[in-house]
């Protein structure tokens, strides 16, 4: 976190100087406040979103049956983590499939013995070139075929195994089931390609970027996970009112279906930097700062531009010179003349 042209130590009231605010007849002091010295510098500026922890669509995998095949055993169930390799659930090749399957199986055999006799006839000349050409091609195609219906276990009972180290995130299978060929069976997510969707307001969307930098933190309680911007929409989501935004973790530390908030950076915003506790708010809802010019207190109207921590970033006609009130400013109403005394020390105008 940035904090540029700052000393240590940033804002620290100064040697908790006492300030005794007297009425203009000098009555008895009314107020005891500590004062800090005005700095310039900056803070990051943070945009606050809030989301739930979701697969991205690279994490995200949806296995489905090569064939209609029947479900003879299911291994696992959602919200379940395995390892690559390990079974998913068992395929059986439906009544249908397996009807295929030995079709398939003889159409091969056929071309392969058409493809010898035809070979055989060109050499006693009773075929042509063409003929042989064409049951070559035959016998490819029917090999094709076999071999595509074996890859998809159309041959006999075969395991459905992990591609990777996943999270089950559902499982639509059932073990006695007939599923057709493309049907769901099991969905997998990759622990690793986690991203937390949220959405920001359109008015401040507009200063987030992808790359931008974000800390992301459990809405339970637990420690911020680093992340960054990868995705921030250009359009409003006419169900939430919201731009999307999606944003990659670290790590695997968080779960699938977690809600968190996520500080993210955006940049630097610079001005005059204060402690949080100098800033009042008025009757009307504005933010203002007491300096104290000349022994006498002013009000100065101070917009907040960013905020970390418990400091604050100003823009206003703040005077560099002139202390400012931390504690006790409240009290103090524009134009009160105040003493000053030093520690150990007596009053001074």
């Amino acid at each position: 976190m940035k904090r540029s042209s700052l000393l240590p130590g940033l804002c620290v009231a100064l040697a908790s100087l006492v300030v005794m605010a007297a009425s203009p007849e000098d009555s008895v002091p009314s107020a005891l406040v500590t004062l800090a010295k005005l700095h310039k510098g900056s803070l990051p500026k943070v945009t606050i979103a809030y989301g739930k922890v979701e697969p991205s669509a690279a994490a995200r995998l949806t296995v489905t049956a090569a064939v209609s095949a029947e479900v003879a055993a299911v291994y696992v169930r959602a919200g379940q983590t395995i390892a690559k390799g390990a079974p998913l659930l068992r395929l059986a090749p439906s009544p249908a499939t397996a009807a295929a399957y030995v079709q398939a199986k003889s159409a091969a055999g056929v071309a392969a013995q058409l493809v010898a006799r035809t070979r055989q006839m060109v050499g006693q000349h009773l075929a042509t070139a063409q003929q042989l050409a064409d049951a070559e091609k035959s016998q490819a195609d029917a090999q094709a075929a076999l071999a595509a219906l074996e890859a998809q276990g159309a041959a006999g009972a075969r395991n459905l195994p992990a591609p990777f180290d996943a999270i089950v995130a559902g499982v639509s299978a059932s073990p006695g089931a007939l599923v057709g060929e493309g049907a769901v069976l099991v969905e997998l997510m990759h622990p690793e390609g986690l991203v937390l969707k949220a959405g920001l307001v359109p008015a401040e969307a507009a200063a987030v970027a992808p790359g931008d930098a974000a800390s992301i933190v459990p809405i339970g309680g637990g420690d911020p996970v680093a992340g960054s911007v990868v995705l921030r929409g250009s359009i409003v989501d006419a169900s939430t009112g919201l731009v999307p935004l999606d944003i990659a973790l670290t790590g695997n530390s968080l779960m699938p279906g977690e809600t968190a908030q996520a500080r993210i950076t955006t940049g630097e915003a610079e001005g005059f930097v204060v402690p949080h506790e100098a800033i009042l708010v008025d009757d009307n809802g504005d933010t203002y700062v007491v300096q104290i010019v000349n022994t006498v207190a002013k009000k100065i109207p101070a917009r907040i531009i960013a905020a970390a921590g418990d400091e604050d970033v100003v823009d206003g006609a703040l005077d560099p010179s002139a202390p400012l009130v931390l504690a006790g400013n409240h009290q103090l109403e524009d134009g009160m003349k105040v003493r000053v005394a030093e520690p150990g020390g007596t009053p001074t105008e």
